[in-house]
């Protein structure tokens, strides 16, 4: 069995909180440009964060629940898996495709979840998006400060318009690609057992229990 990441870089673990503030209705988001739905969203996690006493004592049970019914829907995983497995993508049935993204899809959840429960207080500060009307893709850069340190974390969220308004296939923190961490490993695997292999590692690997957080049983 491969040994997939358990977790992001630590670098990538503090500022999480932008990552998964998507918690407006969809059809506003559907009409929001996207630096300005990434700002709105921010806010009312934030806002959910830090009053929420079941997730700041590392209920990330609770914290899935809220990734997988509200923000989940504002990203493209098929997309987002689709990089990861690179060129190896294209070695995958329709079916395996559909199950690779529905087990990546539940890891990053299960990534998430466990970066969210450990939100501590952060200031976001957005750059101007640099972007015409009519493009289809852009970046929506930002950079988080947490407390208690003078040197900010870059987020870059790259987003992409769809029927469905913006949507997120990739988040660069601090310069390095969320999708790609994976990349290396995805490819060992497949090398190694082939696309089935991939798919059974990543089921076993959903399927282990999360580790409690430090100072609980």
């Amino acid at each position: 069995m491969m040994n997939l990441p358990s977790s992001l870089p630590v670098t990538m673990k503090i500022p999480f909180c932008a990552l998964l503030a998507l918690l407006i209705p969809l059809a506003q988001a559907e009409a929001l440009a996207p630096d300005v739905l990434v700002k709105s969203i921010t806010e009312e996690v934030v806002a959910i964060l830090k009053r929420d006493k079941d997730i700041q004592s590392g209920d990330t049970k609770k914290v899935a629940d809220l990734i997988d019914t509200k923000i989940v829907p504002h990203f493209d995983f098929i997309r987002m898996t689709r990089i990861a497995m690179g060129r190896n993508w294209r070695l995958a049935s329709p079916d395996q495709q559909k199950n690779l993204a529905g087990e990546f899809k539940t890891l990053l959840v299960r990534t998430y979840s466990t970066a969210l429960s450990n939100f501590r207080d952060q200031q976001i500060d957005y750059k101007p998006l640099r972007a015409k009307p009519e493009d289809t893709e852009v970046t929506v850069k930002s950079d988080v400060k947490q407390s208690g340190s003078s040197q900010p974390v870059s987020i870059d969220y790259e987003m992409e318009k769809t029927p469905d308004g913006w949507k997120v296939y990739d988040v660069k923190v601090g310069g390095v690609s969320l999708v790609t961490t994976y990349r290396d490993t995805f490819a060992s695997e497949v090398r190694d057992r082939g696309v089935d292999g991939l798919i059974k590692s990543l089921v076993e690997k959903n399927r282990q229990p999360e580790r409690p957080k430090a100072g609980k049983t």
